[in-house]
């Protein structure tokens, strides 16, 4: 607790009035820099003039009105409506999430603690795995899940998205566990522990805030993507929000306005879902740096 106080008390210490001026310009400039273009995006769907193509800049709306918002909503496609495409979005990337975090958790712990045959083999194939591009699998994936007679469905699309987020997750959280010091895990088992319950109670709590980036990232790899999702579904009732976003690009003369109205409404669960697991990191990693 003495080495937590003096950590505060050096980090505290008084700035220059020079130095906190330079701090919060860098601090306004960033601000700017984030806050622009989430306005024009909110501008252009908010703007009901807008026909195709903005031809002028205007900070405000020129007929702000909420009926683009409201076409979006009912009909962003020719078969779901916006709470259909949101369900499949969902349904497929909460999925790819929990996989992926799941399959992820165990092969790093193995990684971490373990020692075997392979293991280093293992892991530079599964880095190499991660930096391959989407491209170079289209193929034999679309051949495997069509074999599988899985290429047209949401549980194809949930094996391929965790295919691609699986790498990620077990580097991560792998340094998570080496992080972990090993005689916590040994006193676990000194007090009658068995494996699997210090694996649960005692290397999983702490590494909770790396499970948490793994699975949030997971999440957004399998909701903004629509390359594979065009590529192998068929069937209009699976198709995702990424996927309707990309269909409204790809007409031939489409609203800006309702392009940026469905973006709008795409990015407020990722939003939601971000600040929840942002306090849940940020109070499990705080909680963990008072214990230590």
């Amino acid at each position: 607790m003495r080495d937590i106080r003096s950590t505060f008390r050096l980090s505290s210490r008084k700035i220059t009035p020079w130095q906190q001026f330079l701090t919060q310009l860098l601090l306004v400039l960033v601000g700017i820099f984030v806050i622009v273009p989430i306005w024009g995006l909110l501008r252009v769907a908010l703007d009901s003039s807008i026909r195709s193509v903005p031809t002028s800049f205007s900070l405000f709306p020129q007929q702000p009105s909420l009926a683009v918002f409201q076409q979006v909503w009912h009909t962003p496609s020719q078969a779901l409506t916006f709470l259909g495409l949101l369900r499949n979005s969902l349904l497929v990337s909460g999925a790819c999430a929990l996989v992926a975090v799941v399959m992820g958790a165990s092969m790093a712990y193995a990684f971490a603690r373990f020692r075997f045959r392979g293991r280093d083999p293992g892991l530079l194939a599964i880095l190499v795995g991660a930096f391959l591009p989407l491209v170079a699998l289209m193929t034999p994936l679309y051949i495997l899940l069509d074999a599988l007679g899985l290429r047209s469905s949401r549980v194809g699309l949930i094996v391929v998205y965790t295919a691609f987020a699986l790498p990620f997750c077990i580097w991560n959280m792998r340094a998570a566990f080496q992080s972990i010091p090993a005689e916590m895990e040994e006193a676990a088992l000194l007090d009658g522990a068995t494996p699997w319950g210090t694996f649960t109670h005692v290397s999983l709590p702490n590494a909770l805030p790396a499970i948490g980036v793994a699975a949030l990232l997971a999440f957004l790899t399998a909701y903004s993507e629509f390359a594979i999702g065009w590529l192998f579904v068929e069937n209009s009732q699976n198709v995702t929000l990424a996927m309707a976003l990309w269909g409204i690009r790809s007409m031939g003369s489409y609203p800006w306005s309702q392009l940026a109205a469905m973006a709008v409404l795409m990015s407020l669960p990722v939003v939601i879902i971000f600040i929840v697991l942002q306090r849940a990191l940020f109070d499990r990693m705080v909680f963990g740096m008072a214990r230590e």
